[in-house]
């Protein structure tokens, strides 16, 4: 083995190797199945730390189950992303100063996939980086024809059961990029707004109403306001009519549960075409839809009256009145000059009372950033209602488990408040909607044309034109899995792996994404789609900060494994920056942060801080200083397996022959087999956390800082017979491939890299299995946990630290070989100090061990305590008393002196309100430390006063 552990050395050659063997993919379709689907990453993209978490997960538990003797499938694949991979294309035609429109749908479509040719397969490179051992000869695409057929087979027989349906309805409407958004693509934030108090005049002339609104140009399509019914200052208003101002027209004052009388003045306005929540009091009220806003967000006018997604301008209310009573002055303005404009009118004519500041939620395009209109226009709808209920049953009755448990309730809260799903987009890119219009407007859905004239029997002359708009890419995405085994056709893939065994997912996608492929599973394979759902918390940075771009914050997996200058780092999360002050602000705190850039840190050192890190909380912060101590780890594992392969390697390692087990060697076995078990159950539990931690203290407390230095004596000493030579050998070797085979799951590279060396030594590369750790068996335990063993090894452990403990106090070299007083041990205690004073002598660098008399008079010594026994170390002649007071005195003086400045700035208040607050953080640690050194100097002080 090379002398430093460089994963760069390792793990790209390591992974190529896996490849080209075929070791991720299924044994063949006979075994017990244990499939994962992977969430499928947009193809514009580039792996996140969100992905790289994730993707650690799914892999650690896969090579499990595959080391478990496992039929495994980890399906990967690709989702084609519609908005923002269209998006991605039409910015470069706009660099060449084109649109799609130049290009016409179907060269711009060819396009889109010449470009996804050529860099969609970016994700799939970097998981390889990440070693995820998916099989990558069933990689599968959300547009491929495999895939395409089975959305065309599903909207098909969904529309034959009237679960799928065209009608006019309000959706999130991006007026930059011309299509409706699902939920999950509109992101709502609070920023600074007023709330403008009009007066609207009763029709009788008895007076007028206070209305609030934020969004003054709406008014325009008022149909009604609304109090509370229990509201008594308005109780006698319900029933009449006002008059809307600007358009004279009458609305009626209705009552609604849902107005909150402590809202400005309690008295809302209704606009049902323009705000969800009013469409739904206008259902309830059976209001009219007016709408004013055009797709561009401007208001309407005759120019904008036939803009895509009005139908060919059909409306709700005739076209013609609604113009009619929009002054034409304030026709075509956009959302923002309409606002004014309104304003300034209703102002002129008296009815503005006041303007207050206001923070409100603005939902926003997460492409566009531009603000997302409530849009009435004609969409295709899925009936989402009689799908829920069958996968509402499945959680209920336990065919679907969330872990952790508590999400089920997220799932029920969305499901049981659950609405249409408006499943039509607005694009070029994505699956079409296999459905075609005649010219008089007749709808007809199928597979495809040729199928459409024959099922409903049209003439071959007949003119059809399919329908123009895509599916939302959620619903591709909702078969995904049993899309990519094959459905609609009757695969093998499909029996076998069908329904998955787990799904691994953010919480923030359980309605959009989990729930509905718990409902189109159970609709087109009446089976649950995986059994369970395990929910992880989302990464943040250092601070808690969700990482984005536009923070600066945003840390790239791959930079992490292969390291990156501070130049490179800087350019790369300023790029695209439009404004010069963030990217200077960005560039400041990148240099602050990381003066020397970022090392090569490598894979198995990320995968093991993800693995640490995957707790059940919802959120996760990645701190820097964990890789690196994790890198520390497999620094440590790797310098350990040279000290074993240098004691075993050409040697006798006890696979024949007799052999003698010393109490380490013993004791080692009994922690391993306790490890083996608590690794194993928290894996089964989906507590990465937990086996990690479990992993991390067997091999660096209990493996490396004490068994191997409790192994020297054996292998070191004459006095040694060769059974007890072998019987250490083999267990250095034996505990040390099991627990490689242990650590594989979260760390792939260095544990094979290792284990290839060290398994023929333990005898565990035999068979055409042996080829790799991979396909190596995973460690059962043994029934080898002994706790008399280990009684006797926590006293010997005792005995040894307590040793260690005195000379740290008294600041005593190490090398310097001590004599020792015992004081009123027992008789198990000299028992025990027969059989193990040759590892106490080496281990503790003792000359000699004195059992004294009960009545003994022992001189002035340092203490530790072993149970009842007193562990001495005659202080003559180790160290000066007085010299050592002297110079404590001395640095508890300093001590105080900096503890007292810090104190000073904490008292200040100029400096706690003013300094920023990581400064005034990093002086509290700073004093709490100094308090916490100066606790222990003066203990130490009295410890020598004493002696």
């Amino acid at each position: 083995m090379d002398k430093t552990y460089d994963p760069r050395n390792i793990e790209q050659a390591r992974y190529q190797e896996w490849e080209e063997k075929g070791y991720f993919a299924p044994t063949g379709l006979d075994g017990d199945p244990y499939c994962i689907m992977i969430p499928p990453p947009n193809v514009t993209g580039s792996l996140h730390m969100g992905h790289a978490f994730q993707d650690t997960i799914m892999d650690a538990l896969t090579r499990h189950k595959r080391m478990q003797g496992k039929d495994t499938l980890w399906q990967p694949g690709s989702d084609h992303a519609g908005i923002a991979t269209q998006m991605v294309v039409e910015r470069q035609l706009n660099a060449e100063d084109k649109t799609r429109h130049d290009l016409g749908r179907e060269a711009f479509v060819e396009r889109i996939w010449e470009w996804k040719e050529k860099s969609g397969g970016t994700i799939q490179n970097q998981l390889r980086r990440m070693g995820a051992s998916l099989d990558w000869s069933r990689e599968r695409f959300t547009m491929d024809e495999g895939l395409s057929k089975a959305v065309r087979e599903v909207f098909v027989r969904l529309h034959s059961e009237g679960l799928i349906y065209r009608g006019k309805r309000l959706v999130n409407w991006d007026p930059v990029l011309h299509t409706a958004l699902s939920d999950l693509e509109v992101e709502s934030e609070e920023e600074s707004g007023h709330l403008w108090h009009f007066k609207y005049p009763l029709s009788d002339g008895s007076g007028h109403v206070s209305v609030a609104t934020t969004r003054p140009e709406t008014m325009l399509g008022d149909t009604a306001v609304a109090v509370h019914p229990e509201d008594e200052r308005y109780q006698s208003l319900i029933g009449k009519t006002i008059r809307l101002p600007i358009t004279g027209r009458e609305i009626p004052v209705v009552a609604d549960d849902y107005v909150d009388p402590e809202f400005g003045s309690g008295c809302v306005k209704i606009t049902p075409a323009h705000d969800f929540n009013d469409y739904a009091i206008g259902e309830r009220h059976d209001l009219t839809l007016i709408n004013v806003i055009d797709a561009n967000a401007r208001i309407i006018s005759a120019d904008t009256a036939r803009e895509p997604g009005l139908s060919d301008g059909e409306r709700v209310q005739s076209e013609q009145k609604t113009l009619s009573e929009i002054p034409t002055e304030l026709q075509g303005l956009d959302r923002k000059a309409a606002r004014k404009a309104v304003v300034d009118w209703l102002d002129n004519e008296g009815l503005l009372e006041k303007i207050d500041d206001h923070k409100l939620m603005v939902p926003r395009g997460d492409r566009s950033n531009e603000i997302v209109e409530p849009w009435l226009t004609d969409q295709w709808f899925v009936r989402a209602e009689p799908l829920a209920g069958p996968a509402i049953k499945a959680v209920e009755d336990g065919r679907i488990r969330f872990v952790p448990g508590n999400w089920d309730r997220t799932y029920f809260e969305w499901m049981h408040n659950i609405q249409d799903w408006c499943i039509s987009r607005q694009l070029w890119w994505g699956h079409r909607i296999p459905a075609w219009y005649d010219e008089d407007g007749n709808i007809y859905v199928g597979r495809n044309e040729t199928e459409v004239r024959e099922k409903h029997g049209l003439a071959d002359d007949l003119a059809l034109s399919q329908d123009e708009d895509v599916l939302d890419t959620w619903f591709s995405s909702a078969l995904w899995p049993f899309s990519t085994l094959g459905w609609p056709d009757e695969t093998p893939e499909l029996k076998h792996f069908y329904p998955t065994n787990v799904l691994v997912t953010g919480f923030d996608i359980i309605f959009f994404w989990v729930a509905r492929m718990i409902m189109m599973g159970l609709k087109f394979m009446d089976e649950v789609p995986f059994h369970e759902v395990y929910v992880h918390g989302l990464i943040r940075d250092g601070e808690g900060q969700k990482m984005s771009k536009s923070k600066g914050n945003v840390l790239d997996p791959l930079d992490l494994i292969e390291g990156i200058e501070l130049d490179d780092l800087v350019a790369k999360r300023t790029q695209g920056l439009m404004q010069p002050k963030k990217a200077k602000k960005i560039e400041k705190a990148t240099r602050k942060e990381f003066p020397e850039g970022i090392p090569a840190f490598g894979t198995d050192a990320l995968r093991f801080t993800f693995a640490a890190l995957a707790t059940t909380g919802r959120d996760i912060r990645f701190d820097l200083g964990r890789i690196e101590g994790y890198r520390n780890f497999c620094n440590k594992l790797w310098n350990a397996a040279r000290y074993v392969l240098m004691n075993t390697e050409g040697k006798d390692t006890g696979i024949t022959g007799e052999v003698e087990l010393s109490l380490p060697d013993r004791w080692i076995l009994s922690r391993l087999d306790a490890t083996v078990e608590e690794v194993t159950t928290r894996l089964n539990e989906y507590r990465l956390d937990l086996a990690a931690k479990a992993l991390y203290e067997f091999t660096w407390s209990e493996y490396c800082d004490w068994y191997l230095e409790l192994s020297k004596p054996v292998l070191q000493s004459e006095a040694s017979s060769e059974a007890a030579r072998r019987g250490t050998r083999q267990t250095l070797v034996r505990v040390l491939e099991t627990l490689l085979r242990l650590m594989h799951p979260i760390m792939p590279f260095i544990s094979e890299e290792i284990w290839q060396r060290v398994a023929p030594l333990a005898g565990t590369k035999s068979d055409s299995k042996g080829e790799t750790i991979m396909l190596a068996p995973w460690p059962e335990p043994s029934g080898h946990v002994d706790e008399t063993i280990e009684a006797e090894m926590a006293w010997l452990q005792g005995f040894i630290l307590g040793v260690r403990r005195i000379r740290g106090e008294m600041d005593i070299s190490p090398n310097k070989s001590l004599d020792v007083l015992l004081a009123n041990s027992s008789a198990r205690d000299r028992e025990r100090l027969d059989r193990h004073g040759h590892f106490l002598s080496t281990l503790a660098r003792l000359e000699h061990v004195t059992v004294l008399e009960d009545d003994a008079n022992p001189p002035e010594s340092a203490t530790a305590l072993l149970g009842e026994m007193e562990i001495l170390v005659p202080m003559a002649g180790l160290i000066d008393k007085d010299a050592e007071l002297s110079r404590l005195e001395k640095e508890l003086a300093k001590l105080e002196k900096g503890l007292n400045q810090a104190e000073g700035k904490l008292a200040n208040e100029k400096f706690v309100n003013n300094a920023p607050a990581e400064v005034v953080d990093k002086e509290r640690r700073k004093a709490e430390e100094m308090r916490a050194a100066r606790e222990q100097l003066k203990g130490k002080q009295e410890r020598i006063q004493q002696i």
